[in-house]
């Protein structure tokens, strides 16, 4: 395997572990609060859906991105009304959210455009373009860093470098900040937040609207970024799959950002290399595709027990009088 090939693998990998790691610290703050989420699916198609329509019927991507955007996060206040206020049981609600949005978004999307469930494809100002880093031509020819440069940073679009920055964005919220000490505290011990004055309903719904936006993202670049627009149950288990990134990643940013990285590399081999053969041995084209979901399984196996999450996890808090 040569180095150009190295690269594009590479390449390929950073894009599709974009919707991963948006999905993943969506997943990171909503727990840290103490509220499971496993409607993060949902959110995501919800997101893609209304994005890539909006963006088709406006001709504008970032119309689109911002009702992608509302979208989820008007699903993020659902399961918070409904976990938070009701304190109802967290997992029915983020089922019942992902088949409400696998549902809703077909349906509407028919409705809309008669193309079985699917958007009119996105060009021009629709949808996000590459973005060129400054000296990437010049620096092509340049052995190893030049190429790295050129080609494995430059030349993805602007949520990709969206996402990348809120690893370290997110890290320095969460240990770095007031916001984020009581953040986690409420994921650990709300009782001894409420007892020293401040709102743990209030901490947790900003913990669900920001895990709604970081979703919404994650949705909107899904149609509008790595695809040109909507197609039925385009999400294809990523928001499962950056739930077992975060356990994996033991509810950490910096390792949620090398976990879905190692998805996205699955990802990118299985779509690269249709079969393989390896020793005479050649690997059917289904084993290749399923090799994400391969790891999904094999991390939820093997590394629940071991990673601990919030104490405080799931539980709805019931104020003491």
């Amino acid at each position: 395997m040569d180095l150009g090939t190295i690269l594009q693998i590479l390449d390929s990998t950073i894009r599709l572990a974009t919707p991963l790691l948006f999905a993943c610290l969506a997943g990171l703050f909503s727990e840290r609060a103490g509220i499971v989420d496993i409607g993060l699916e949902g959110k995501m198609l919800a997101a893609a859906f209304l994005s890539a329509a909006v963006a088709a019927l406006t001709g504008s991507v970032w119309i689109g991105l911002f009702a992608g955007i509302g979208a989820s996060v008007a699903l993020s206040l659902v399961h918070g009304l409904a976990s938070i206020t009701f304190r109802g049981n967290q997992l029915i609600s983020g089922v019942a959210i992902n088949f409400l949005a696998s549902g809703l978004t077909v349906l509407i999307a028919q409705n809309l455009f008669q193309q079985g469930g699917r958007t009119p494809s996105l060009t021009g100002d629709a949808r996000f373009s590459p973005i060129r880093l400054p000296f990437a031509a010049e620096l092509r020819d340049v052995p190893v860093i030049g190429q790295l440069y050129s080609v494995l940073l430059s030349g993805h679009s602007l949520l990709v470098y969206v996402a990348l920055i809120c690893v370290p964005l997110s890290w320095w919220v969460l240990f770095r900040t007031r916001f984020g000490l009581r953040l986690r505290a409420v994921g650990e011990n709300p009782a001894a937040v409420d007892t020293s004055g401040v709102s743990v309903v209030a901490l947790r719904y900003a913990a669900v609207v920001i895990c709604g936006v970081l979703t919404g993202l994650a949705g909107a670049y899904l149609a509008t970024g790595l695809s040109a627009g909507f197609v039925k149950e385009m999400t294809a288990g990523r928001g499962f799959i950056a739930l077992a990134a975060l356990i994996f990643a033991k509810w950490r940013p910096v390792q949620a950002l090398w976990a879905t990285l190692l998805f996205g590399l699955l990802e990118a081999i299985a779509n690269r290399y249709q079969s393989l053969e390896l020793g005479g041995l050649v690997i059917p084209v289904q084993l290749m595709q399923a090799l994400p979901y391969i790891l999904t399984v094999i991390i939820l196996a093997g590394f629940v027990g071991k990673a601990i999450p919030p104490r405080a996890g799931g539980q709805a808090y019931v104020k003491e009088r």
